[in-house]
């Protein structure tokens, strides 16, 4: 084909052999270029169509091909990232209240005269602004690992050979291969067909499925030879070739208009805002308490003091009561530990899911795959004749070409075992394909071979008998069959043929096939290692499990038996639940763990069922039919390995090594995070308490302004450690040993319960006491040493900040367990160190006096170091009566 004054191999629009591509890629690179724009329909448009169904050799773009068209096409990101920058991260920092009342401080001591502890606090501020901005950065940084784990992956072909890529990484010209269960990722023409079946209606509307083809047959927007973005691989495989991506697709339009709609804030924060703004509200009204109260004390100043003085007694207290910690708390402790789950092969795909994980009441799980080890083989066989081989042969020729399905790959390793290889089993002419359906619940396929027809047939050992003219013995004799096989946990499909002399008189569907009745064949999918472990781990956490699975019930109850779960005996079919209503069904549910030929609307109407009941549900699938039900469920889980993309796409976790294990193990994670969120804000609570009251007991007390406990820079300082404390070392808190051993908690519970509140007043109360009190004494006794007693004071609060974490760890552990636990723990140890560090330099270098302290003599520092003990540690002797 002529490419301006050059001559192009025609070959090469059929994605020519290997040898003239290689002869090809030494031509100039100008012409090359031309070549690629005019193969691709950049410049005009290519209308040659090889027919690639009868081609064996489609090799697709080369590696350096794809990496020139992504420089020119970028990603293939349907809604491009959206990135903020520095500055912006920064400006949202200091729109919060904490940080406005700072520079307001670091002002005020501007007009007062006092530069330097203006610029101090200044400093202190950049700090405190650093410290979010880091976190807020490395919390972007987890969730764009996780973003990255979470890739779709799509099969292409590119120098002629098939390989895996993440689904951004497509560049117009690829030939991708879908499959069913496949979200296709961009638009494309359709080079090659089989059996292809799409779901559109993410995109039409329309609930109907199309069937595609290689050759055009509408002039309708939506053409038939083509596939989009966005939809859904219902049944079949095909080669697209790209044509589109990214926000040029017809699904990349869409996600233009909600680039910028914003997302709604979970339960959780929620609630930590109602708490910020309230705290907030009361440091505004007890500001305004505080500056009347010191403009009242302070009658021997002039106007302009009394008021800056008195604003600047205040700023304290304000900032002591706003907890500004909580959304930090909340997003570093749900990113950090989604991204703990996820290095356990468990990725958290919606962050809010993992505050619900604590709450699963009842877990719903499919047999094959999840309990199972999906891995089938053929464990019996039984014939009417007695002729193994006609049998098999006929049960192999029944199944697909190219054998996805876990049983049909059993089912040919069993023949090509017998010496009935592929070439066999296929050697003929496939003429009709009658497709699977779960409402058929049998598949077969029309093979002309060796001068016959034959019609070879599986499935529902029911269906296919129906089809078959069967006398009331030889019925007896298979039902009798079929159940001892049952019994055994095996699964039981049934085989029958159709011999016919000519192609006119093949059936139109299957249903019209009268059937020759050959036997069965018996499966078994063993249970995993570990799931029956992993069941009674799960009834000692109050979670209930509850099989739903396709297959028949007997062989469900007796794969149930043996992993565990109780009431194995109580069934009910999908045929029961569709003479059922929703009231009754949610009767039913109350007292059935299985469920049996179940189609995704009776998955979906159980999930639904178990809600209305009052639990919280989590769901496990893999296929597309399990979409609906993952997307209903409170928490859906995918499987990662074997799971179809829309199952991944619907799912709030996804389990990237498809064990029941790593289920257990995330439930148990997500009750500590829950746990550690719990803590931390408890910890907020009682460690604010005594730097508020403090600033709210001074004016009352008659102390000036400058000899306060706290001023505000030192109010800055304690949020420097405050801030790592709560959201980094609460975070990394093991889980309590009993905390699989308690039941889920109540859905509806708040975040700050009634005792948490009252246990973190009384902690904070108690520290406050010990601070303030020896501030006080040293105060009174000696008016000239306020840098000694304030000094004392913030000691003791530093100190008790790092037992604070230890003893809250657990209302029932002790503190000396909790330390064991993370004994080898790098951050840990960073933090203790860090306070430590931060105390000696405060106090025994020049920046004491930039901070208006003192030194503490040995002494001092002894006095310091047990009334930090006694001012937290007295919790550990609660402890102890509790245990008891």
């Amino acid at each position: 084909m002529p490419v301006g004054q050059y001559i192009v191999p025609r070959a090469f629009f059929a994605y020519g052999t290997i040898t003239e591509r290689t002869l090809f890629m030494h031509c100039h690179r100008a012409i090359k270029q031309k070549f690629l724009d005019i193969r691709l329909g950049i410049k005009m448009e290519v209308t040659f169509m090889t027919n690639l169904n009868n081609s064996a050799e489609i090799v697709g773009l080369t590696n350096s091909e794809a990496k020139l068209l992504q420089e020119r096409y970028g990603k293939n990101n349907i809604v491009p990232e959206k990135k903020e920058s520095f500055i912006r991260k920064v400006l949202e920092v200091l729109k919060e209240p904490m940080f406005l009342l700072l520079l307001v401080a670091a002002t005020i001591y501007f007009i007062l005269g006092e530069p330097r502890d203006g610029i101090i606090m200044l400093i202190f501020v950049v700090a405190v602004i650093g410290i979010d901005v880091v976190q807020e950065w490395k919390t972007d940084k987890t969730l764009k690992a996780l973003r990255n784990l979470s890739a779709p992956h799509i099969t292409v072909i590119r120098d002629g050979i098939e390989s895996t890529i993440n689904s951004e990484d497509l560049v117009p010209g690829d030939l991708m291969i879908i499959s069913e269960g496949v979200k296709v990722p961009a638009d494309g023409f359709i080079i090659k067909a089989n059996d292809l079946c799409i779901d559109e209606s993410s995109l039409t509307g329309e609930s109907i499925c199309i069937w595609k083809s290689v050759i055009a047959n509408n002039n309708n927007y939506w053409k038939n030879n083509y596939c989009y973005a966005g939809t859904l691989v219902i049944q079949g495989r095909g080669i697209i070739k790209v044509e589109k991506i990214g926000v040029e697709t017809e699904y990349g339009k869409i996600g233009k208009n909600v680039y910028d709609a914003k997302e709604e804030a979970t339960p959780l924060q929620k609630q930590t805002s109602t708490l910020v703004k309230i705290c907030a509200y009361i440091a505004a009204i007890l500001f305004l308490l505080v500056v009347m109260i010191t403009y009242v004390n302070l009658m021997d100043y002039s106007f302009k003091d009394r008021i800056i003085e008195s604003i600047l007694s205040a700023i304290t207290l304000a900032m002591a009561m706003i907890p500004e910690e909580f959304p930090v708390i909340l997003t570093v402790v749900l990113s950090m530990g989604a991204w703990r789950l996820a290095k356990k092969n468990s990725l958290v795909r919606k962050l809010p899911s993992v505050e619900t994980l604590g709450a699963v009441s009842v877990l719903c799980v499919d047999k094959t795959g999840t309990i199972t080890m999906n891995k089938m083989t053929v464990k019996d066989i039984w014939t009417i004749k007695n002729d193994i081989k006609d049998f098999s042969t006929i049960m192999g020729m029944a199944c697909e070409v190219e054998a996805y399905d876990p049983m049909e790959q059993a089912i040919i390793e069993y023949c090509e075992k017998n010496d009935i290889t592929k070439d066999i089993l296929f050697s003929g002419t496939l003429i009709k394909e009658y497709s699977f359906t779960n409402k058929r619940k049998m598949m077969g396929h029309v093979w002309k071979k060796d001068g016959g027809i034959i019609v070879a047939t599986k499935g529902s050992p029911e269906k296919i008998m129906a089809l078959c003219d069967l006398d009331k013995e030889l019925k007896k004799d298979i039902s009798s069959k079929m159940k001892e096989m049952s019994l055994r946990g095996l699964r039981v499909i049934a085989v029958g043929k159709m011999v016919i002399e000519k192609e006119e008189e093949i059936p139109r569907n299957l249903e019209q096939c009268k059937l020759e009745f050959l036997g069965l064949v018996a499966l078994q999918d063993p249970p995993r290692e570990t799931v029956k472990e992993d069941i009674a781990n799960c009834s000692r956490a109050g979670i209930r499990v509850v099989m739903i699975t396709g297959d028949n019930g007997i062989t469900a109850s007796a794969i149930a038996k043996d992993v565990g779960i109780i009431g194995n005996d109580n069934i009910i079919t999908g045929d029961i639940i569709d003479t059922l209503s929703d009231e009754e069904l949610r009767e039913k549910v109350k007292n059935t763990n299985i469920f049996s030929r179940v189609v995704p609307e009776h998955k979906m109407r159980i999930v639904k069922a178990f809600k209305e009941n009052g639990e919280i549900v989590a769901m496990t699938g893999d296929g597309v039919n399990d979409a609906p039900a993952l997307k209903k469920a409170d928490i859906g889980i995918a499987m990662g390995k074997r799971g179809s993309e829309v199952a991944r796409e619907a799912a709030d976790l996804i389990l990237l090594d498809d064990n029941f294990s790593t289920i257990v193990y995330t439930v148990k994670d997500g009750r500590r995070i829950y746990d550690n969120i719990k803590k931390a804000i408890g910890y907020v609570f009682a460690i604010h308490i005594p730097i508020a009251f403090s600033s709210l007991l001074a004016p009352l007390l008659g102390i000036g302004s400058k000899e306060l406990l706290l001023l505000p820079i030192h109010v800055v300082l304690l949020e420097l450690i405050i801030d790592p404390t709560c959201s980094i070392v609460l975070e990394r808190q093991p889980a309590e040993d009993s905390i699989m051993e308690k039941k889920p908690r109540n859905p509806n519970e708040k975040i700050l319960t009634s005792n948490l509140l009252i246990k973190s007043v009384i902690q904070g109360f108690v520290l406050f006491i010990a601070a303030f009190g020896i501030y006080y004494i040293y105060l009174i006794r000696n008016q000239s040493s306020v840098e000694v007693a304030r000094s004392m004071a913030i000691s003791i609060i530093m100190i008790s900040n790092l037992l604070l974490v230890q003893v809250n760890n657990s209302n029932k552990e002790y503190a000396y367990k909790s330390f064991i636990k993370l004994r080898k723990d790098k951050v840990m140890w960073s933090v203790i160190i860090a306070t430590m560090v931060a105390i000696v330099v405060i106090l025994y270098t020049p920046i004491s006096s930039l901070l208006k302290l003192a030194p503490l003599t040995i002494g001092n520092m002894i006095l310091v170091l047990l009334i930090s003990v006694s001012s937290i540690m007295w919790y550990e002797i609660v402890k102890f009566f509790k245990n008891r």
